[in-house]
C-alpha cells in the first residue's frame, strides 16, 4: 500500500511544499497554499509517448497544415482561429449559468449532423438532465454518445474503445484519478487528470473540450498550470442575467488571442451576433450629453461602442468615481489630464463612466471617447450622434495614433456615421474614403473644440 503524507500546493502555480507558508516561494502570491493528502505513488501524467526519447533534427521535420474541423458556429470558429484542431485540448471557463455547457452541446449538435463521432462526459448532470437541455436546442444526430462518469480510468477505457473524434469533459473539477488520494477538484487531481487527458489527446489525435469552473476572481479554479498545459483557453464573459455573452480567447496556440465572439442567450440556446457594433449601439439616446460613440478593435474585428459619462458636483468631501466596463485607474488618469491640460476643474465633481451594453474594453483607443464623454457631460452639451472618435490620450494631452485606423473608419461608415474624429498622425497613412468626414486632432483641446 502506498504511503500517504501531507503536502501543500499553491493554487496559482501548482508549486509543492512540505510545510505551509503564507507566501508561495515560486510565484510570490499570498495565501494560496492549500493542504492535501498525497500518495508517494506517482501517476503518469506526461503527454509524451512511452519508450526511450529520441531527438529529431529540425531539417527532418515535415511541415503539414494542421487539420481543422469547422463547428458551423462562426463566432466560435473565429475565436478558435478557423475551427477545431485535431488532437488539441481546449479549456472553456466562465461563471455558473453563463452558457458553457449549452455552447458545447450546440457544437456537438452541429458535428453530429456531419456524422462525426462525439462523446459527451458529464460529472455534474444526469442523462435525463442533458436530454432535457438537448431537446431545447434541437434535433441531434446518432453519432453523439453521453456518459455520466467521474472515474478517469473508466472514461479512458471507453475513449480508447470507441475512438471518438471529439470528447467533451463537463467539468474537469468533478473528475478524479484513483492514483491520487486527494479529493476531486483539488490541485493534485486537476493537474493529474488534465495530464492524462492531454496524453490521450496527443497520442490518439482526439480533440478535447474541457469545461472549468471559475473562482470569485474570475480565473479557472485549480492550479494555474492548468492553463499552461492546454492548447487553447476560452473565457465566457457577461452577466448571466443579461442577454449577450462574450467568448474571449486568452490563449491559443493555433490562432490569435485577441479575437472575441458575441452571442445572445435565447430560449433555444446561444445565437450568434453577426454585427456586434449594431447590437451594442441599440437603444442609444438621441441628443443626450455625456454619450459618445468610440471604436475599439478586438483581434481583426472593429467594434463600435457607446461610452457614457455623468459628471456632477459632489456633495461630499471626497468625490466619488465609478467606472463600469473599463479601467477605473485609466478614468482617473484621463480626468487629471483634462484638469491639467484643458483647464476643466473636475476635482470637486463626481464622475461615473460606463461602457453601454456591459461589454469590457480596455484598449487605449477608447481614451478619446472617454474624454469627450466626460467633457460633454461636464458642459452639458451633446456630441453629434453621427460622430465617432478614437485615439489614445497621453499625459501631455496629445492624441496618439492607434492601429487599424482604416478598418475602424469603414465600420463606422457602414453603420451610417458621417464624421470621424481621429489622431492627425493617422490621416497620413489613410487612403481617400468617400462618404465620411475625417477630422484629425493633435490634442484633447482640438478634439473638444471640434466635438463639443
Amino acid at each position: 500500500m502506498a504511503k500517504e503524507k501531507i503536502m501543500y500546493f499553491c493554487q496559482s502555480c501548482g508549486a509543492e511544499s512540505g510545510k505551509w507558508m503564507g507566501q508561495c516561494p515560486a510565484c510570490k502570491e499570498w495565501n494560496t497554499m492549500v493542504e492535501e493528502t498525497v500518495s508517494k505513488k506517482k501517476s503518469a501524467s506526461s503527454p509524451r509517448s512511452e519508450g526511450r526519447a529520441k531527438a529529431t533534427k529540425l531539417k527532418d521535420i515535415e511541415m503539414a497544415r494542421e487539420e481543422r474541423t469547422c463547428t458551423d458556429i462562426a463566432e466560435l470558429d473565429r475565436v478558435l482561429g478557423g475551427g477545431m484542431v485535431t488532437g488539441s485540448m481546449v479549456l472553456v471557463g466562465g461563471d455558473p449559468g453563463i452558457g458553457k455547457s449549452t455552447l458545447l452541446l450546440q457544437v456537438c449538435k452541429n458535428l453530429a449532423a456531419k456524422d462525426i463521432s462525439i462523446l459527451y462526459v458529464s460529472g455534474e448532470e444526469s442523462l435525463q438532465q442533458i436530454k432535457i437541455r438537448a431537446e431545447r436546442i434541437g434535433e441531434f444526430g446518432e453519432s453523439l454518445s453521453l456518459l455520466c462518469e467521474t472515474n478517469l480510468e473508466a472514461i479512458e477505457e471507453i475513449v480508447r474503445r470507441d475512438m471518438p473524434k471529439m470528447v467533451v469533459i463537463d467539468s474537469i473539477q468533478t473528475m478524479y484519478n484513483e492514483n491520487v488520494s486527494s479529493a476531486p477538484g483539488s490541485v493534485s487531481q486537476v493537474r493529474e487528470t488534465t495530464g492524462s487527458l492531454l496524453k490521450m489527446a496527443k497520442g490518439l489525435g482526439i480533440t478535447f473540450f474541457i469545461i472549468g469552473h471559475v473562482t470569485k476572481e474570475g480565473v479557472v479554479a485549480g492550479p494555474r498550470v492548468l492553463e499552461h498545459m492546454v492548447d487553447t483557453v476560452l473565457y465566457f464573459e457577461g452577466d448571466r442575467h443579461a442577454a449577450y455573452r462574450i467568448l474571449r480567447g486568452v490563449k491559443n496556440r493555433f490562432g490569435s488571442t485577441n479575437e472575441i465572439g458575441v452571442f445572445e442567450m435565447r430560449g433555444s440556446g446561444l445565437e450568434e451576433v453577426i454585427n456586434p457594433s449594431e447590437f451594442m449601439l441599440g437603444g442609444k439616446p438621441e441628443g443626450a450629453s455625456g454619450s459618445v460613440v468610440a471604436c475599439s478593435i478586438e483581434g481583426t474585428r472593429p467594434i463600435l461602442l457607446e461610452v457614457q459619462a455623468l459628471v456632477c458636483h459632489s456633495n461630499f468631501g471626497i468625490p466619488r468615481r465609478t467606472a463600469a466596463g473599463t479601467d477605473f485607474n485609466r478614468v482617473n488618469l484621463l480626468m487629471a489630464v483634462l484638469e491639467k491640460r484643458a483647464g476643466l476643474q473636475m476635482g470637486a465633481c463626481d464622475a461615473y463612466v460606463n461602457i453601454a451594453g456591459g461589454i469590457k474594453m480596455n484598449e487605449p483607443a477608447i481614451d478619446l471617447g472617454i474624454v469627450l464623454a466626460l467633457v460633454s457631460s461636464y458642459k452639458n452639451r451633446p456630441v453629434d450622434e453621427k460622430t465617432i472618435c478614437f485615439g489614445e490620450v497621453g499625459l501631455s494631452g496629445e492624441v496618439r495614433a492607434v492601429n487599424m485606423a482604416e478598418q475602424r473608419i469603414l465600420e463606422a461608415k457602414k453603420l451610417g456615421f458621417t464624421t470621424c474624429i481621429l489622431p492627425e498622425v493617422s490621416l497620413k497613412s489613410l487612403k481617400a474614403i468617400q462618404g465620411i468626414e475625417l477630422i484629425g486632432v493633435k490634442s484633447i483641446k482640438d478634439a473638444i473644440d471640434k466635438a463639443v
